[in-house]
């Protein structure tokens, strides 16, 4: 073989050898990690990106969660179900405050400024605690063992439509042997003598609170929170346009009524009662259209 055939040969054979390192070696190098970046990198973000989570954390109590309790915008009510480690952690919840009948939690519920608020609390960060708390009472916890409270905030982290866990757990000891404190005694005296009463048009019942309404029935949630033998009474009233024993059960269908208002409102059914006075009790002259108006009422107090 000629010098120069043996020269070309060598040429070939280095082409296909670095040929052959170049796609074992380098070539998968740089193709599978592109491929571990955009596989991975990716699902992280998003996932971190749709996290509030549930914390219960207090003396006594740890527990996390990345899932949590979720409300619709401009909505008060816990969206249910709530996920399978959320209701782990209320049994947590549970069993901790049986242990402990001196603890109390206080529910922060938020609300963004931009929502709005249709229901009858002062506003709707307050609702959705309220709203929690009912859940947890529905699960078998104390409604004694709960405070709430409400905030409006600029902005809470979203999903869509769906605020995540819009809520704050705080744990602290009390005093359960004071719940007649000088406090407690002045609301109730405030409560009664300036009661909460409900006015209803002809054979009508309307659940439209004024401001000042609306008040009154914080006030109520809030002694029932705090004295758990407390019991609410509701006396249903009428006007004297019909015969008395229709108006009698005028009366007791506008308490009842009033009461199944106030259950969804954060007071126990259990711990209100009702009865109607029917027209035997005016307020008002019954010959004129205002004083038959101001008849037909119900009166909200603490018993």
């Amino acid at each position: 073989m000629s010098k120069k055939a043996l020269y070309l040969l060598g040429i070939a054979l280095t082409i296909i050898l670095g040929t052959f390192l170049y796609v074992n070696f380098c070539c998968n190098c740089t193709m599978k990690t592109p491929m571990v970046d955009t596989e991975k990198v990716p699902a992280v973000v998003a996932q971190d990106a749709t996290i509030v989570p549930f914390i219960l954390n207090g003396s006594g109590i740890d527990y996390h969660t990345n899932d949590n309790i979720k409300f619709l915008k401009n909505s008060f009510a816990v969206i249910l179900p709530v996920g399978d480690s959320v209701s782990i952690g209320i049994e947590n919840l549970k069993t901790f405050l049986i242990a402990n009948p001196k603890q109390k939690v206080t529910i922060t519920g938020y609300a963004t400024s931009d929502e709005t608020n249709t229901t009858t609390f002062e506003n709707l960060g307050l609702a959705r605690a309220n709203d929690i708390k009912k859940f947890f009472v529905s699960k078998g916890l104390s409604d004694a063992q709960f405070d709430t409270k409400g905030e409006i905030i600029d902005k809470w982290k979203m999903s869509a439509d769906t605020l995540l866990g819009p809520a704050e757990y705080k744990f602290e000891t009390i005093d359960t042997t004071a719940v007649a404190s000088d406090e407690w005694t002045a609301l109730k005296d405030k409560i009664n003598s300036d009661p909460l009463i409900l006015h209803f048009n002809t054979n009508k019942s309307s659940d439209k609170l004024s401001s000042v309404e609306k008040l009154k029935v914080e006030a109520l949630v809030k002694y029932t929170d705090h004295v758990k033998e407390a019991v609410v009474l509701i006396v249903g009233h009428s006007d004297n346009v019909g015969n008395r024993d229709s108006n009698v059960i005028l009366g007791q269908k506008r308490a009842e009524f009033s009461k199944n208002y106030l259950s969804k409102n954060g007071i126990d059914a259990s711990r209100i009662t009702t009865e109607s006075k029917g027209p035997d009790e005016p307020v008002g002259e019954n010959t004129t259209a205002e004083g038959k108006a101001n008849n037909r009422r119900t009166v909200i107090t603490i018993k």
